[in-house]
């Protein structure tokens, strides 16, 4: 039962999430053009490239969308609601998020198309500049929780979250989750000014709605994720708690959506030199600093 709740709430988010983009791209808000144009897609013809790699071209999409739901399945809705709550919870969510990578190479590499190769291999350099700040951030949620336990990273936030307890780290991860949803600045993946879609650009039909779905589960996934890490989960006053997660995850999504479209698309080796020489120290540094608070807090409280 627990499963079949969390999928429903993902589906519904990934539709939300839709709605949200739909609405920062035209300007109107309309809760039926994702239903719409979902089922415009699944209507038309879906194509197969006449010299496909036809394995890679038809299970990319399809593990793009696995490897969103499995790191949602160790993330909590309230106490109690969470599929599996693993005691290296924070570290599998990083692990089910590689393979992102895999999905994306897989649907760039397999239609044999000059963009769609080059989305691919865009993103695997992301992924070589986001990987690490990405693990460094959950390395200091994870020393104050004293515990990968994502259930425990929540409740260790009862007082204080972890945005305003280490916001170097929060900053951190929020920027790095928003690469690996290859959303703007960081959709050089597909940059539909260069690429014409790129990793998407050979998929049609009911393809190209299931890589869509994957795609907002996936926006979903990193907003609980900030959510769970760094904003409290469930913790709150008056709503229930699955209602303060489902409002923080929304409320992260939305600003995930909303604040690439302001900031250029940055060119590859930028954005590697962005990562390896300014998200990896200031990462170091917080860990540090977490270091530092907790021995203070430590000590402080042996001395008593």
């Amino acid at each position: 039962m627990t499963t079949v709740l969390v999928i429903v709430a993902l589906l519904v988010g990934a539709y939300l999430v839709a709605v949200l983009e739909s609405w920062t791209s035209t300007g109107r808000l309309s809760f039926a053009s994702p239903l719409l144009a979902g089922l415009a897609l699944v209507g038309r013809e879906s194509l197969v490239p006449r010299k496909s790699d036809r394995i890679f071209f038809e299970v990319g999409p399809v593990l793009l969308l696995v490897s969103a739901v499995l790191a949602a399945a160790v993330l909590p809705l309230s106490p109690g609601l969470i599929i599996t709550d693993l005691t290296t919870g924070a570290l599998f969510v990083n692990a089910a998020l590689a393979y992102v990578m895999v999905a994306l190479l897989m649907a760039g590499w397999g239609p044999d198309g000059a963009y769609a190769m080059v989305g691919g291999f865009r993103f695997l350099g992301q992924l070589v500049g986001y990987s690490m700040p990405i693990v460094m951030a959950i390395v200091g949620v994870a020393m104050r929780a004293e515990s990968l336990v994502t259930t425990q990273i929540v409740e260790s936030q009862v007082t204080l979250p972890n945005a305003v307890y280490q916001p170097v780290g929060f900053m951190i991860f929020f920027v790095a989750a928003m690469a690996v949803c290859f959303l703007p600045p960081f959709d050089l993946p597909t940059a539909p000014g260069e690429l014409a879609g790129g990793v998407m650009a050979e998929y049609t039909g009911w393809r190209l709605a299931v890589m869509r779905l994957a795609r907002a589960v996936l926006v979903v996934t990193l907003a609980a994720s900030v959510t769970v890490f760094y904003l409290g989960g469930w913790n709150g006053p008056v709503l229930p708690p699955w209602a303060w997660t489902a409002v923080k995850t929304l409320a992260v999504a939305a600003v995930m959506l909303v604040a690439g479209r302001y900031v250029p698309r940055l060119r590859e080796e930028h954005l590697l030199a962005w990562y390896w020489k300014f998200a990896i120290p200031l990462a170091l540094l917080n860990i540090l600093y977490v270091g530092i608070v907790l021995i203070a807090g430590s000590s402080s409280s042996m001395s008593m």
